[in-house]
């Protein structure tokens, strides 16, 4: 794929208005860049996408979501703040010893680094 088959601003090919990577117009931003500004996409639906071709794969898409329908991002509150708080403490304590490790344990891993070790040396 090149450049010039990602370009499908009335979105016939693509189904939405599709651009070459870091071509789209103005008015137009990813998540992040919304973020960035202090938007959030706020229930609209994708309204468009950058593709970026890459020699061997599938090409990289990027959505894009229009500026002017981004609402603010909700503001954090006391009670936002708890729950988060306590997810994150949630997510600390390690199944196997039930100490609390002071990092947030990897899903992938499922136990603390010390365990990890322990259960290593036991293999060995």
């Amino acid at each position: 794929m090149t450049l010039a088959d990602c370009y499908d601003p009335t979105g016939e090919r693509f189904g939405i208005p599709t651009f070459p990577w870091r071509m789209a117009p103005g008015g137009y931003a990813t998540r992040r860049q919304l973020r960035a500004r202090g938007l959030r996409p706020g229930g609209q639906d994708v309204a468009a996408q950058v593709l970026r071709p890459r020699r061997r794969r599938e090409p990289l898409a990027a959505y894009l979501y229009r500026i002017d329908r981004a609402k603010p991002v909700r503001p954090m509150t006391p009670a936002r703040w708890a729950a988060l708080r306590k997810a994150n403490s949630a997510q600390q304590i390690c199944p196997n010893c039930r100490r609390d490790v002071g990092y947030r344990i990897p899903r992938s891993h499922g136990m603390c680094g010390s365990c990890i070790a322990r259960e290593e040396q036991r293999a060995a």
